[in-house]
């Protein structure tokens, strides 16, 4: 048995519970759940809770309090986890203690992995020591990268059985992957549009960040980036990467969302120039994360692509990621949906599997 604690019952935690709820396996319950106001336990016999999302929580809970949420998982007789479903700094830096008292960890919060070393340094040390009462605490966070899709399971792999990564590109960002999709194109029969038109189709569909400048600016793919970095063995840092911001340096003075939308079709311009740029060498834009094992060159870049390369017929909003190593000189591609609520509790849920494997030896 796997007792599960839900960190952040917004749009992913609450597809994971129906997810949960929705399989057949009796031996992942969920115990405890807590919104940043209100929690709901389980009593001593550790019985599955019977919610389902936030305003369940909220209606029946007591006042949050992640110290002694994590305290009542702490002392569960059977293996314990914390899904941390939040993108909160704060969160993250309790891992270190979270693992020392003998409870796993399953996020899809980038920030404890992509964020200062020492944490993350912490974290993996944490992991890899005996918790409190013997027990093995585990980190996974699968869906940090590529949200369901096994990119960072598929490096650790690489690296585990001695391949040699040479370097890391991908189409990171499901937003960024949409937008340059739909806006760069060889197609003759795809009509060319506005880069403003296409961020705000992107917003109203709920693609991007209530500021489309949090996905522009490139930090979102640049922590993806640092994750991969890591778990390949580089001490990649986000104050020294090279991050190319797309936004047009006016625009990233703007105080508002609101503004930003409104200015954007002024550099319109500015974005068909590139693109037409790319045409004229058969080439089309991609907004790309990079790794280089060797060194100098990891970060965020606007890049052009032939029209024979993978990048370049990518669909929607995927997202699509190529390790080149000594066994895969010619490239390993990962491809598919690396975004949305249900995609990235899949990737959890996927993790939580795992920790159960490792816990009831199979």
């Amino acid at each position: 048995m796997v007792n599960i604690g839900i960190v952040g019952i917004g749009l992913v935690g609450a597809e994971l519970v129906a997810q949960l709820k929705a399989t057949s396996n009796k031996h992942l319950k969920v115990v405890a759940m807590t919104t940043s106001k209100k929690m709901v336990l389980s009593d001593t016999s550790y019985a599955p809770l019977t919610y389902a999302n936030a305003q369940d929580v909220l209606t029946h809970g007591q006042t949050a309090q992640l110290d002694a949420f994590a305290a009542y998982l702490a002392k569960s007789p059977e293996h314990a986890v914390i899904v941390d479903c939040t993108a909160s700094d704060a969160v993250a830096k309790l891992y270190p203690s979270w693992l020392q008292s003998g409870v796993s960890v399953v996020t899809p919060n980038k920030k404890g992995f992509s964020g200062d070393l020492s944490l993350y340094r912490a974290i993996q040390a944490s992991a890899a020591n005996l918790g409190k009462g013997g027990k093995t605490p585990l980190a996974f966070h699968e869906s940090t990268v590529g949200a369901g899709l096994p990119v960072l399971s598929t490096l650790a792999d690489l690296v585990k059985t001695g391949d040699k990564v040479i370097s890391i590109e991908g189409i990171f960002s499901g937003t960024l992957s949409y937008l340059f999709n739909n806006f760069s194109s060889l197609s003759s029969t795809t009509a060319a549009r506005p880069f403003s038109e296409i961020v705000k189709v992107a917003k109203e569909l709920g693609y991007t960040e209530p500021d489309p400048r949090d996905d522009l600016n490139g930090m979102d793919v640049a922590r993806k980036v640092t994750i991969c970095g890591r778990l390949a063995g580089l001490d990649l840092d986000l104050s020294t990467l090279e991050i190319q911001n797309i936004v047009p340096e006016p625009l990233q003075k703007v105080a508002t969302a609101e503004e930003f939308m409104a200015q954007l079709p002024n550099f319109d311009g500015h974005f068909q120039k590139l693109n037409e740029e790319a045409k004229k060498e058969n080439q089309v834009l991609r907004c790309v994360g990079l790794v280089d094992m060797k060194g100098g060159k990891s970060g965020v870049k606007l890049i052009k692509y032939p029209a024979s390369h993978p990048f370049a017929s990518l669909q929607g909003s995927d997202n699509i990621i190529k390790f080149t190593t000594e066994y895969f000189p010619n490239g390993l591609i990962i491809q598919g949906a690396g975004a949305g609520a249900a995609v990235t509790a899949y990737g959890i849920f996927s993790d939580l599997l795992k920790i159960q494997e490792r816990v009831e030896g199979y």
